[in-house]
């Protein structure tokens, strides 16, 4: 009795456990450098093996699993409206080292966050959490993808948010296959400079100068300390401008107003006027912060009020119109 009692509860527990495949993703599994890479695809239902071009999205920081549920269902993968893209692309996303590429959100931490002992992020993480490592897996699982008789070979849309922008932004300068890069949420000049941005505007001091400093001394040190590995900081720290300016391809930038990246941005458009570069493009949203959302006087956002959806269709727009 007891034994068909633990045999039905652990068959309800393997079929709680959702999977990509639940979710309408196909998810495909390569190995890079003995690591097990989670790729996952979102098509047009019916259409997942017509001939399309890649809309690749390079993710932000944190370690998240792609896919976030709870009883209520799905949490957004993809921050924008998938549909406005799907008629036209395979949308493209890749896990994180080390994290899982799917959880329920009671199992998560802080910002959904995939921690474990002592509310640390998983080794393989930490160890792997780097610039060249997330350009160069990235550039191997396209280079893969290409193959598939379901990709076109045509186009090949690459899109960041925040630090998936320089991974983006690098990638687009290795990989020749990339037509069009979304240039979104980031720093061209590097992420310590919206670090100093918002600790002298929230505390009033610059004693990230000295982090700074331990960084610079520390820059190969994937040691984790609570936060971003010194070699994380050092390597998102490293101007994507330099990048960004050897691209002759269609460039889409975004970026909100109200984000501490705003002035470098700005920065970059007046450089990139002045080098006479016209492939690029720059959309700014009015008195939001990083991630589109608005802010009160006190820049306090206003999460009711979701802007990502627009954001999309002018994504959507520009690469209609390039």
């Amino acid at each position: 009795m007891m034994k068909n009692l633990l045999f039905i509860l652990i068959t309800l527990s393997a079929f709680s456990q959702k999977t990509p495949e639940y979710f309408g993703y196909k998810h495909l599994s390569f190995d890079y450098k003995k690591l097990k890479v989670d790729v996952l695809i979102q098509s047009k239902k019916g259409e997942e093996n017509i001939q399309k071009p890649l809309f690749f999205w390079c993710q932000g920081s944190m370690p998240q699993p792609i896919i976030k549920y709870d009883e209520n269902g799905l949490y957004g993968t993809f921050p924008f409206d998938v549909n406005d893209f799907l008629s036209d692309y395979h949308l493209v996303i890749i896990g994180k080292p080390g994290i899982p590429v799917i959880s329920d959100v009671k199992n998560l931490k802080n910002n959904y966050q995939y921690l474990v002992d002592n509310d640390s992020v998983p080794r393989t993480y930490s160890d792997h959490n780097y610039l060249d490592y997330y350009v160069e897996r990235n550039d191997f699982i396209i280079k893969k993808l290409l193959k598939e008789k379901w990709v076109s070979k045509n186009k090949l849309v690459l899109a960041g948010h925040s630090e998936g922008s320089t991974i983006a932004a690098k990638l687009a300068t290795k990989n020749k296959k990339v037509t069009h890069l979304i240039y979104s949420g980031g720093n061209p000049y590097g992420r310590i400079l919206s670090m100093i941005e918002e600790e002298v505007s929230k505390l009033k001091n610059y004693d990230i100068i000295d982090y700074w400093r331990e960084v610079v001394v520390n820059k190969n040190n994937l040691n984790y300390n609570g936060g971003d590995t010194y070699k994380a900081t050092f390597d998102f720290s490293i101007p994507s401008a330099d990048n960004l300016k050897k691209l002759k391809i269609p460039v889409l930038v975004t970026f909100g107003t109200k984000d501490w990246n705003a002035p470098f941005v700005n920065l970059f458009q007046i450089d990139s006027i002045k080098l006479n570069s016209t492939n690029f493009t720059f959309i700014p949203y009015f008195d939001v912060e990083h991630n589109f959302f608005p802010v009160n006087e006190k820049r306090e956002p206003n999460y009711e009020i979701y802007n990502w959806e627009n954001v999309g269709k002018d994504w959507k727009n520009w690469l209609n119109k390039n």
